[in-house]
């Protein structure tokens, strides 16, 4: 799978994600400051995933 097709799925998953996690901090009482940040949430998730996939295809291969 692609860094671009992961972005897309990252994307698709955080579109349903936050407005859900939102609404689970409206009614909580947790106190959160909500900046916006220079990235999105998919394009962490996208970076991140590219971090550890290859420490995890790694590990793979020693089992």
């Amino acid at each position: 799978m692609g860094t671009t097709a992961i972005f897309c799925e990252s994307d698709e998953f955080c579109k349903e994600f936050e407005p859900r996690w939102e609404q689970h901090l409206l009614g909580s009482s947790l106190k959160q400051r909500r900046r916006q940040g220079a990235l999105c949430l998919s394009e962490i998730m996208t970076i991140m995933w590219g971090f550890i996939y290859p420490v995890i295809g790694h590990l793979s291969t020693i089992t």
